[in-house]
């Protein structure tokens, strides 16, 4: 019998490890997507009908874009960028897109702070389960909203740019104009946050599963416990 538990809890310990390993690896990949997908250049692809410009990439944060300059008599293509500021007419989705993400970065940090508290306390030659416990569900409650916030914020902007109408706009001094639009591109960044915020989810689930782990060892410590007070005795 005493060999049974302690078979028992050995599986608890590995099941327990894995799922954490997981959940923590899950929110370090999420968050490193997301840093990416707010630093990306092509949230919108736009070509136009111009001669210097052909085509605008538009970040969430800057504006690329390649034009071609005379120099010392010969022309030589550069990328220039530009800051989006107070000067640009800025869309409600676009707004709402850079807020999302910020959000959802800020999110998953707060989240691997928790579940790094969470590992160092079940180190503890007597863990504070309690607390463990709590770290765990606030790191699936927060990291489920920002999965939920990068999906609306990539399916906004995918579908106001493609398929809806947006007023974001150039300002004067802009070397195109938006009605020399000709077509609209499908960006990376849609699939990019839709496996950002899946993997978020996943990480979430993961953290579920410790939180079941977790029960599942208190459980079996409580069991345990009278036969071991039996044995000293």
């Amino acid at each position: 019998m005493d060999l049974r538990i302690q078979n028992t809890q050995r599986f608890v310990n590995v099941k327990e490890y894995i799922f954490k390993s997981s959940g923590l690896l899950c929110t370090i990949s999420a968050l490193v997507f997301e840093i990416i997908l707010s630093n990306s250049r092509c949230w919108r692809l736009w070509d136009f009908d111009n001669k210097v410009v052909q085509f605008v990439c538009i970040g969430l944060w800057q504006i690329y874009y390649p034009q071609d300059f005379n120099i010392s008599g010969s022309m030589t293509r550069m990328l220039v960028y530009t800051p989006i500021t107070s000067t640009w007419t800025m869309s409600l989705e676009f707004q709402c897109s850079q807020d999302l993400i910020m959000w959802a970065i800020l999110m998953k940090t707060i989240v691997l702070i928790f579940s790094l508290v969470a590992i160092k306390i079940s180190s503890m030659n007597d863990p504070f389960t309690e607390i463990e416990f709590f770290c765990y569900r606030m790191s699936a409650i927060i990291l489920g909203v920002s999965s939920i916030l990068t999906f609306v914020a990539v399916t906004l902007n995918h579908l106001v740019d493609i398929y809806g109408h947006t007023t974001f706009d150039f300002p004067p001094y802009f070397p195109v104009k938006k009605e020399d639009i000709i077509k609209k591109h499908c960006t990376i960044v849609f699939p990019v946050g839709v496996l950002t915020a899946n993997m978020s989810l996943f990480g979430a689930i993961m953290f579920l599963y410790e939180m079941s782990s977790l029960t599942v060892q208190s459980q079996v410590k409580a069991k345990c416990a009278p036969k071991l007070a039996e044995q000293k005795a």
